[in-house]
């Protein structure tokens, strides 16, 4: 048996995802269930994976089917809009480009501003399905924060739009660190990363007397912040998107920052060439820290 997906496995898994029931997704689907229980068992057996819990109740994904059904979603979302994108292909540029879900907010705008012209096909992903998907030529570009800690394939080319420093945000009414080698003694920060060195945040943030505290998203991150009047640790770029009147922008007492990057196959188009200076200040604001682009 082919170990290739079909459009079949696809739907049937986002059906029973989506309804909790066999049953109920093989009558969407126009079959029985016992074919569609078949069919499932099948699947599983090729991933080698328990995607469904299965009782008298129904059927509940498993932390594995959660993941591939959200992949089937995207993935037949791209199938039902792929003869629209054939058809416009020509008729004016477009590109399709991913970035990350903390970025989405900040790219997606920058490309609107940067290329009005230009049809931004949006996709959003971890850094190394990206980039994958760039390799395979699924994406035009990606815009990630992992090119420089992570392998990237050779046939790919990668430019630094530029770096974003670490800041410390101070909510109205909380003080600054202190001075001396434990400056922030005692206190809670909580801190946002959206590369890889959350683990080194924690281990300097330790260091400096802290109490560390990880934060789910930027966003939950300031808002948290200022519920419980602590400072955040974060990237400068994330504190001028997400930060509120109240918030001060200090130094960090940890050095560090963010390296934001275009991976894309060359070559890349002459409009998206000429836009990248300005994609890069909408997205890092002033940085000298920046390839030639």
């Amino acid at each position: 048996m082919s170990s290739r997906l079909s459009v079949e496995d696809l739907a049937l898994a986002e059906a029973v995802a989506r309804h909790g029931s066999i049953g109920a997704a093989a009558k969407e689907l126009l079959t029985t269930q016992p074919s569609a229980s078949r069919r499932l068992a099948a699947l599983e057996r090729r991933l080698g994976a328990r995607l469904f819990e299965r009782d008298t109740t129904g059927a509940r994904p498993t932390a594995t089917g959660r993941e591939f059904a959200r992949h089937a979603v995207r993935l037949l979302s791209e199938i039902d809009e792929l003869p629209d994108r054939i058809l416009t292909a020509d008729e004016a540029p477009s590109l399709t480009v991913g970035t990350i879900q903390a970025l989405s907010p900040i790219v997606f705008t920058a490309l609107d501003a940067e290329l009005p012209s230009v049809t931004t096909h949006p996709e959003i992903d971890h850094g190394p399905a990206l980039i994958q998907r760039v390799h395979h030529g699924l994406l035009d570009a990606a815009v990630v924060t992992i090119a420089e800690q992570t392998k990237v394939p050779r046939e790919l080319r990668h430019i630094r739009l530029g770096v974003s420093p670490l800041v410390l945000v101070l909510p109205e009414g909380v003080a600054a660190p202190d001075r001396g080698k434990r400056p922030l003694a005692g206190r809670t920060v909580l801190y946002s990363t959206i590369d890889r060195t959350g683990e080194t945040l924690h281990s300097r943030l330790s260091a400096l007397g802290a109490v560390p505290r990880r934060g789910a998203t930027i966003e939950a991150t300031l808002r948290i912040a200022r519920h419980r009047r602590v400072p955040a640790l974060l990237s400068l770029l994330a504190a001028r998107w997400w930060s509120a009147p109240g918030d001060r922008i200090a130094s960090s007492p940890i050095p560090g920052r963010l390296t934001v990057s275009l991976v894309t196959r060359p070559p890349l188009p002459r409009y998206l060439a000429d836009a990248l200076p300005g994609i890069a200040h909408w997205i890092l604001g002033d940085t000298g820290d920046r390839d030639e682009i």
